[in-house]
């Protein structure tokens, strides 16, 4: 047994007083005379053995009673296997989650208010001179600082459910910042444990944090979301017919049927259908709509799922727009064929520029770059083209077979393409087509059994290193490469061996010349993302903002505004918003008064999940050493931590045997008679 206050044991030395006073007997007696003594004698004697009890007992009882109230202030405790310095003040740092699935209910309530009771219940269980600190998943800045026990009292009444959501190793990591100097460490974790919060790997904490886990018992809740939406084409014009994929997820353990889906443009139906979706898995459905005007479009996608809602819209924006920007760099001629397939469509701008007068600074503002038998490929071109391609651009390389090919292999390697082997000016045939690309979807009505492909007169052979990030689209005989698209991060470089010039091939009067440009036009449009997720996704891309000195850009929405930090990049503007956009919505990009793009937040899904983690599961990622799991449900929390913290306190158990043995002492002296015996 241990003390919290030992040097209350000094008190001790007071059990003197109620010997001394048994020792010496203060009362004063007064005599009486009496004719004959004689008779005294006898009931003198039978008295004075029941007088001596009667006295020792009181005394006892005195002398107990000083001891146990003594002991009561001393603090005496049983310690527990927990070794905290009791000398040592307290940082205790509270976490409750405030993520969606604490709006669940249980018996004991909503589970956000649980665990603010619980909280509270931690709290009680240590002194008045400890710090606390209260962390929720918002990872507020005012989190960070250390409140004495009314303020976080006051502090835990103010959460609210929350959009944002975090993982278990985070919250930790985070909590481990506040803790400073040589104080008692401890950490609680109060949670439903939703599947994911925790983890599969080990926790990893510093050694000195005791972390106690608090798991609130929750109900599975049957629920389906919309997980996600994409477009089948990045390009999107006036009045042309478009197509969007919705994927549904039932996270439910039975079969979710006939959920109805609706698709809303700029607040206008779109579209609707209806999905069956097994439990435990997904289902895909495309959806077709149209009328589509210029400018940005705000989409949803709705169904209806009950009882958990907040994952059942989500939300999307696109741009329409008038035109799209093509750039033919050409070497010593024009070529009437790209001239004359980009001027054919009002929708793409063509602009061309001889070799030796390149605007580079004016790349990044073209979404295709189309490179005509360059004669003289310098390697500036080549470094301009390969940031322009990394920042998302695409070039379509159609070679100059005529021109020397060490200044094309100087080129070719600034760009990391196979290079030049030798020149082949034997007559061949394009052996092969890869239709499952997506550039050649919907090119073919019907496939005969036989292709007319482009004939070649003359082509480059080329020695490539890097066999797997290609995709060959036309082939010739013995696996020679015809036309090629190479990946480079978020852009891609078509490469042909041969060029458009009618010595070269007819290439250029193929009837598949014309869709496959078309093709790799639409699909080198840079398109921004059609939304993004709130607390998560904290750095927004948008097109290329150029900005003065004194301008800046803001994120607008209904009584929201925040100006992001801006990062400008090859052929896009970086914004860096951090964490303040907390609810999901449209969300107006401005410059000044003009908006420059609507960019949509939605809801992390990763709450849609309604199931949990047992506690034979959270014992697997536990350090026994540092961690435990709490069990709120077999006593009150204040009592579990007060016992974990400091062991088995007796304060109480002293107090309450002082009174009984005052009790016993009053007792003693108004109802313990001695009786008085005569003789007859």
């Amino acid at each position: 047994m241990n003390f919290l206050y030992p040097g209350f044991l000094f008190a001790l030395l007071s059990i003197a007083i109620p010997v001394i006073i048994h020792l010496f007997n203060f009362r004063k007696f007064k005599k009486v005379y009496f004719s004959n003594v004689a008779f005294l004698k006898e009931i003198k004697e039978q008295n004075s053995s029941q007088e001596k009890l009667k006295n020792l007992l009181i005394l006892i009882s005195r002398i107990l009673a000083i001891i146990f109230l003594v002991l009561a202030f001393s603090r005496p405790f049983i310690p527990s296997g927990q070794k905290n310095d009791l000398s040592k003040t307290n940082i205790v740092s509270i976490y409750i989650d405030n993520s969606y699935s604490m709006e669940a209910v249980n018996k004991e309530g909503n589970l956000l208010d649980e665990a603010k009771r619980k909280a509270k219940e931690i709290v009680k269980a240590f002194q008045l001179n400890d710090r606390f600190q209260l962390l929720t998943n918002d990872f507020e800045g005012r989190h960070q600082r250390l409140l004495n026990a009314d303020e976080l009292m006051r502090a835990i009444d103010e959460v609210k459910i929350s959009a944002a959501s975090r993982r278990l190793q985070q919250v930790i990591n985070r909590q481990q910042n506040i803790f400073t100097g040589s104080s008692n460490r401890f950490s609680y974790i109060i949670s439903d444990f939703q599947k994911g919060f925790a983890g599969e790997a080990p926790i990893a904490a510093d050694k000195n944090l005791t972390i106690s886990l608090i798991r609130l018992k929750s109900n599975h809740l049957p629920n389906v979301a919309v997980d996600s939406v994409w477009m089948l084409s990045p390009v999107h014009q006036t009045n042309g017919a478009e197509k969007i994929v919705v994927r549904l997820k039932n996270y439910s353990d039975e079969t979710a049927k006939n959920i109805p889906v609706k698709l809303s443009i700029n607040n206008q139906q779109k579209g609707i259908s209806s999905l069956t979706i097994e439990a435990g898995s997904t289902q895909v459905d495309t959806l077709s709509f149209s009328g589509l005007n210029l400018g940005w479009q705000k989409g949803e996608l709705v169904i209806k799922d009950f009882p958990l809602t907040f994952d059942d819209g989500l939300k999307f924006s696109f741009n329409v727009s008038a035109d799209q920007k093509v750039l033919s760099i050409n070497g010593a001629t024009t070529n009437k064929y790209i001239k004359a397939l980009f001027n054919a469509d009002q929708y793409f701008r063509l602009t061309e520029m001889p070799e030796s007068n390149i605007n580079y600074s004016a790349l990044s503002g073209y979404s295709l770059i189309v490179l005509n038998e360059l004669n003289n490929p310098s390697t500036g071109l080549a470094d301009a083209l390969r940031l322009y391609v990394e920042n998302g651009g695409s070039v379509v390389i159609f070679p100059n077979l005529n021109a020397q090919k060490n200044l094309y292999n100087q080129f070719f390697k600034t760009l990391n393409l196979p290079i030049i082997a030798d020149l082949i000016a034997k007559p061949t045939k394009v052996s092969s087509i890869e239709l499952k690309n997506p550039l050649f979807k919907e090119v073919f009505e019907s496939l005969p059994e036989k292709l007319d492909l482009p004939e070649v007169k003359r082509y480059l052979s080329f020695t490539d290193n890097n066999t797997r990030n290609k995709e060959s689209l036309l082939q010739l005989p013995a696996n020679q490469l015809f036309f090629t698209r190479y990946p480079r991060k978020d852009g891609q470089v078509y490469l042909a061996a041969t060029g458009l010039s009618a010595d070269d091939s007819n290439l250029a009067e193929h009837p598949i010349f014309v869709p496959l440009m078309y093709k790799i036009a639409f699909a080198s449009v840079r398109e921004q993302p059609l939304y993004y997720v709130v607390m998560k996704d904290n750095v927004l891309e948008s097109n290329k903002v150029n900005l003065n000195s004194d301008q800046s850009l803001k994120l607008v929405a209904d009584n929201f505004e925040v100006i992001p930090e801006i990062r400008q990049t090859s052929g896009k503007t970086l914004l860096y918003v951090a964490d303040q956009v907390k609810k999901s919505g449209f969300y107006d990009l401005k410059q000044v008064d003009s908006v420059i793009s609507v960019i949509a937040f939605n809801d992390n899904r990763t709450e849609s999940d309604m199931h949990y983690d047992e506690p034979s599961a959270l014992n697997k990622i536990l350090n026994k050493e540092q961690m435990s799991l709490l069990d709120p449900a077999s006593d009150s929390i204040e009592t579990i931590v007060s016992t974990k913290n400091k062991g088995t306190e007796l304060w109480k158990l002293c107090l309450i045997l002082s009174v009984i043995f005052l009790a016993i002492e009053i007792l003693l002296v108004r109802f313990y008679h001695i009786k008085h015996h005569s003789n007859s």
